[in-house]
């Protein structure tokens, strides 16, 4: 018969028994995804050249040099001897001071309309499955009618609409200051990117109140939610202190593949001309813009449209990471 393992002896003989944090766990997991991992390097290089365009960038974004049109790839510039890296545009502005400047501003409005529009979809969803009832059919009926409705036609009415009559909705002058900042902009064009925020962000938020209400529905009948009651905890209190920090996995995931989405709902919005315009440079009106002359150069659009593709693809392999990493399912 054998004899028990007494696990003091096994720490006495150096044999120790590792405890790891669920943090750890998720981080382990995520690191055994290698085009999630690449992905990530990629996206943090992205941000790390777009949060110090102001220091990288050769050039002023629209500054015009007359006469220096269409420059090739690495030609010095003529009167400072400073490099374009990418050459330059129809009118003479360095292409990657503006590449580098549009990411910035790009990215920021992606990030911004990600953080927004999964708030509100948390908030919404997690009161409509916690109260069921009467709440839970007007919330999720009027999600399902704004589902109905093909996203990118409204995008575009709604952001015409805005832009064209930006005194519809007032914006207080510390946000226009704050995201001016964020994004290197003067006060109407920071008008502009909060606009854009608002509509991408005010029709983006119905996935995540449908995976929160999902979750909270499979968590409030739980002996914790019983056990917050019975010490007295009122309803919002089990909400937000208990329900929403337990769902938050699902959030997270859709919250990275998301990012991909909105990067490029931007693009095409700018591309389109519903979006942030010339002279202030955005990864989609930098494509528009070579629309023009890219039968005679046929890789202008490449140098805008290239940082697109990679962005979404690096958003799409993180968030299948993370959807991995955070699964309690899987083995490790």
């Amino acid at each position: 018969m054998s004899k028990p393992v007494d696990l003091t002896e096994l720490s006495a003989e150096g044999i120790s028994l590792k405890e790891e944090t669920p943090l750890q766990v998720v981080l382990k997991r995520f690191r055994r995804h290698k085009l999630a991992m690449i992905s990530l390097g990629v996206m943090i290089i992205i941000f790390m050249i777009s949060i110090f365009a102001k220091y990288i960038a050769p050039f002023p974004p629209s500054a015009i040099t007359v006469g220096n049109y269409f420059l090739p790839f690495g030609t010095p510039n003529p009167d400072t001897g400073v490099v374009h890296i990418f050459g330059t545009d129809n009118l003479g502005r360095d292409y990657f001071s503006r590449l580098i400047y549009a990411g910035r501003i790009s990215l920021t409005i992606a990030v911004l309309s990600v953080i927004i529009s999964e708030l509100v979809g948390i908030i919404v969803g997690a009161i409509s499955g916690f109260f069921r009832g009467w709440v839970d059919a007007i919330l999720m009926r009027f999600v399902e009618f704004l589902l109905t409705i093909p996203s990118f036609p409204l995008l575009l009415i709604i952001s015409s609409m805005l832009l064209r009559n930006e005194d519809l909705i007032p914006i207080p002058k510390p946000v226009l200051t704050v995201v001016g900042q964020l994004m290197l902009l003067p006060e109407r064009d920071a008008r502009q990117a909060v606009l854009l925020i608002i509509v991408l962000s005010g029709l983006g938020w119905m996935s995540a109140a449908q995976l929160m209400r999902g979750m909270v529905l499979s968590l409030r009948e739980q002996t914790f939610v019983e056990a917050a009651r019975s010490l007295g905890a009122s309803d919002f209190d089990i909400i937000f202190t208990h329900m929403i920090p337990n769902s938050m996995a699902p959030i997270i995931v859709d919250a990275s593949l998301g990012l991909a989405g909105y990067i490029v709902g931007e693009a095409g919005l700018s591309f389109l001309g519903f979006g942030i315009q010339d002279p202030v440079p955005t990864w989609g009106n930098m494509l528009s813009a070579t629309q023009e002359f890219m039968l005679d150069r046929p890789w202008l659009p490449l140098i805008p449209g290239l940082p697109i593709f990679l962005c979404s693809l690096a958003f799409n392999y993180i968030g299948d990471g993370l959807r991995d990493a955070l699964d309690p399912r899987l083995k490790l």
